[in-house]
């Protein structure tokens, strides 16, 4: 099964090997027929320490690394990362 990849902006970068990244979803509320934003905060491994808070970054779905870590810090965008594997191949 693929691993979900989400995008969100980085709001804290406070903690050793961790960020935490805000996703913000889009839908149509089922009553009133209006858009609706909804966010959550993720804590996603940053091996390297290279996100900075206002940065937009993209975060893979992974193994528990704690209580907390269940994403991590994926280099670059993913979409562009698969078209240049399938021009490869």
């Amino acid at each position: 099964m693929p691993k979900r990849v989400l995008q969100g902006v980085v709001v804290s970068d406070k903690g050793e090997k961790t960020v935490i990244v805000k996703v913000e979803r889009r839908f149509t509320h089922p009553v009133m027929k209006k858009t609706v934003r909804r966010s959550k905060n993720y804590h996603a491994h940053d091996e390297a320490n290279a996100a900075k808070v206002g940065q937009t970054v993209f975060i893979e779905e992974c193994r528990p690394l704690s209580k907390l870590k269940t994403w991590k810090l994926v280099e670059g965008d993913p979409a562009a990362v698969e078209a240049g594997a399938g021009e490869a191949a």
